[in-house]
């Protein structure tokens, strides 16, 4: 039998001010849906998601205010009138994390907590002499050594 490593979970940003590396950015035009990746130097990860399109079809001016500022924040120039999405990739922006606790629309009795990107500023990426914090643990994956071996055979003789 196989192990498999598991993670610790998931862990939101801490609050407070936090350098972020776009490291992926997903747009599906057709449905106006567009998702920015971003990580912290230590390898905590945030989404970013902007619906640019309202279910209708029409054009959703407030998502596109925030895209259009969060893109002009990251790429360092409010001139632009507009971007290749892909753009972003490779681009650092400093923002203030705050939590916003919302009650958990499954279960009446508990809460959710989301990370909201606030005051975001341009920035040239992360320090050098700034030591990462750590990221969260996780358990390695077991080393092959460890993980059972599965007896070996011949697919072709199988498949005639």
């Amino acid at each position: 039998m196989a192990k498999i490593g598991l993670s610790e979970g998931f862990t939101l940003i801490p609050e407070g001010t936090h350098v972020f590396k776009i490291t992926a950015v997903n747009y599906k035009e057709a449905f106006g849906k567009l998702e920015i990746t971003m990580q912290t130097q230590s390898g905590a990860k945030h989404i970013e998601r902007f619906s640019l399109l309202k279910t209708d079809g029409s054009p959703n001016e407030g998502a596109l205010n925030a895209f259009s500022y969060f893109a002009k924040t990251a790429l360092n120039d409010f001139s632009l009138t507009e971007i290749d999405h892909e753009d972003l990739v490779g681009c650092f922006i400093e923002c203030d994390v705050e939590h916003d606790v919302q009650p958990n629309k499954n279960k009446p009795d508990k809460t959710v907590t989301f990370a909201r990107l606030a005051d975001k500023r341009p920035s040239e990426g992360w320090d050098e002499g700034e030591t990462p914090s750590p990221a969260p643990a996780s358990k390695p994956a077991p080393a092959a050594s460890q993980t059972a071996k599965k007896p070996s055979f011949d697919l072709n003789a199988l498949l005639r």
